[in-house]
């Protein structure tokens, strides 16, 4: 026999060796008992029969077979709860009984007496207490009571993954309070929002807080068998918001929120980076993919939803401006005086938006190729935004071209009227300023001066990049237009790290750092680009490198401009 064993049982095909093992255990056992049977026949038919199915035992393709089957009813063993078999188990018994108080043999009455204990009764009844109970299956991971109303529920827990669920206290209850898109618990679909958790993998949660059930859940890992109270009113998930991409105007880190429901599942993200939204089924905290992640990350992000972003933000500056309220007693009489220094220190009168900046909803735009975008420098003064421009109409001016401005007074003896300046009347002009047609504009020496959006359209039409260079205040006049622009913020560089000998900056560094943090703090939100310009060379090159890419990348642009 030993022999025949290395045909199949002692020579595996496949991996599952404990598999392999019992399967080599059953089928020896089998064959001896067969070897002992053969011993005790003695018509020639019976021992046919058995040397037959020794064969068979002994034969490769019946192993394999055989071994084959025991691990997939293994696995299906793992999946599947254990079913009973009948649910008359004590009628068994006792038919057991009545066949066994006819017999004379001593194993008859010492089974009749195992059969008669009273604690195997008790075992018998409770077995079939058991299985007549109707049970629901639902993809071999929810026993559902019925009469009971409760729901037992088996997911698994990844160590790298969150279950994906928030919760809430009511009362002594623990509520799902929501199901994060991309989550276990939502791939699952055992679990919705309204459901009372009574028990986790034994432990019961009735009477927990909050952060008593994260930290019973942090600590679990594999199996989960969750008993929970279905909720009666859930409505079925709509997602009835359209899912949509947004540019995100504020900075969000939530190791800083308080009122964030759970940590773990916040997503963090900074001003200008595109948001893949796909539930804001609660207004307060949408679930969102960062546009960088969303091919790679599973589990979507909670971040604060726009109404709810901006009632905190207007709750800040309601605190603010009380505290201010409360102090100004000691300084309202230095108030004029401070109020007059900021107008000297900031001689292009740069706004400090106070509107609250939440989301801006996007879309992807592919510049065609014959209406190509207008590109806006912008910056703080004197800090190499007009340099730049000069230098690019100059390095390739069949590709780029400046806006001709507009003015009202009259024209010199050299300039010729759309070439230097479109010498306009003073009616025209304030005619077209009062229907927004100019970008920006502005009088000097009784004359008004302009750059007017048929001039920039002009250009576009040509084929031509139209390059602008534009005070911050005029960015969102550019944007309401169909100009599309793409708007470059040229940061000015860093000073110099100054020597243990030298004074501190002087007052021209300070006001330069003062107007950069106030124009990226107030329109920051409207840059797609930024170029610190370090070096004119340098920052040529990555001005093309931007102006060559929306030829060949889409952009990310506000939604109105392409629906």
């Amino acid at each position: 026999m030993t022999q025949r064993s290395n045909e199949g049982i002692d020579n595996p095909t496949f991996d599952g060796m404990d598999v392999v093992k019992e399967t080599k255990t059953e089928l020896e056992d089998l064959l001896v008992s067969l070897q002992e049977l053969k011993v005790h026949l003695s018509d020639v038919e019976s021992l046919e029969d058995v040397q037959l199915l020794m064969e068979l035992l002994l034969h490769t393709d019946f192993q394999q077979a055989f071994r084959m089957h025991r691990s997939v009813a293994l696995s299906t063993r793992r999946l599947h709860p254990p079913h009973p078999l009948t649910a008359h188990a004590r009628h068994l018994r006792d038919e057991v009984e009545s066949v066994l108080q006819s017999s004379k043999q001593n194993e008859a009455t010492e089974l009749t007496g195992l059969l008669s204990s009273p604690h195997l009764q008790a075992l018998m009844e409770a077995h079939d207490c058991i299985a007549e109970e109707d049970f629901n299956e639902d993809s071999n991971e929810i026993v559902e009571a019925r009469g009971k109303g409760t729901k037992l529920v088996c997911l698994e827990k990844n160590r790298d993954m969150p279950l994906g669920v928030t919760v809430r206290n009511d009362h002594d209850c623990v509520i799902i309070s929501r199901v994060v898109r991309g989550g276990t618990a939502e791939k699952s679909g055992l679990l919705s929002e309204g459901d009372e958790i009574l028990q986790i993998n034994g432990v019961s949660v009735r009477g927990k807080s909050v952060n008593d059930v994260h930290n019973i859940l942090s600590s679990m890992h594999g199996p989960l068998t969750i008993l929970i109270n279905p909720n009666s009113q859930t409505k079925p998930t709509s997602h009835r918001q359209t899912l949509m991409h947004v540019k995100a105007n504020f900075t969000y880190d939530p190791s800083d929120d308080p009122y964030v429901p759970c940590r773990e599942l916040a997503l963090s993200f900074r001003q200008g980076d595109v948001l893949h939204v796909i539930s804001q089924d609660d207004p307060n905290w949408w679930q969102a993919y960062r546009d960088a992640d969303e091919n790679h990350k599973p589990l979507a992000g909670l971040i604060p939803g726009k109404s709810s972003q901006q009632q905190r933000e207007a709750l800040k500056k309601t605190i603010t401006d009380k505290n201010q309220e409360h102090r100004g007693k000691l300084w309202c009489s230095k108030k004029y005086k401070k109020q007059r220094k900021k107008t000297l220190d900031n001689p292009d009168n740069v706004h400090c938006s106070d509107d609250i900046l939440t989301y801006e909803e996007v879309a992807l735009y592919h510049q065609p190729l014959h209406r190509r975008r207008a590109i806006v420098l912008v910056g703080p003064p004197n800090r190499g935004q007009d340099e730049l421009r000069r230098t690019l109409l100059s390095l390739e001016p069949g590709r780029f071209a400046g806006a001709v401005p507009h003015t009202t007074r009259s024209p010199r003896a050299h300039e010729v009227s759309g070439r230097e300046y479109n010498f306009v009347s003073r009616q025209s002009f304030e005619s077209d300023l009062t229907s927004g047609k100019f970008i920006e504009s502005g009088e000097f020496d009784q004359n008004l001066y302009g750059t007017n959006t048929d001039s920039v359209r002009q250009i576009i039409n040509s084929g031509k990049i139209c390059l602008l260079c534009l005070q911050p205040r005029c960015l969102q006049i550019v944007r309401s237009s169909d100009l599309k622009p793409y708007i470059i913020f040229i940061r000015p560089p860093p000073p110099p790290p100054a020597a243990p000998q030298q004074r501190l900056p002087t007052r021209l560094t300070k006001g330069g750092k003062k107007h950069q943090i106030c124009y990226e703090n107030s329109y920051g939100h409207l840059f797609d680009a930024v170029i610190t310009n370090s070096d004119l060379n340098r920052s040529v090159f990555e001005l093309l490198k931007l102006v060559n890419q929306l030829d060949t990348e889409p952009q990310w642009v506000p939604y109105s401009w392409v629906c």
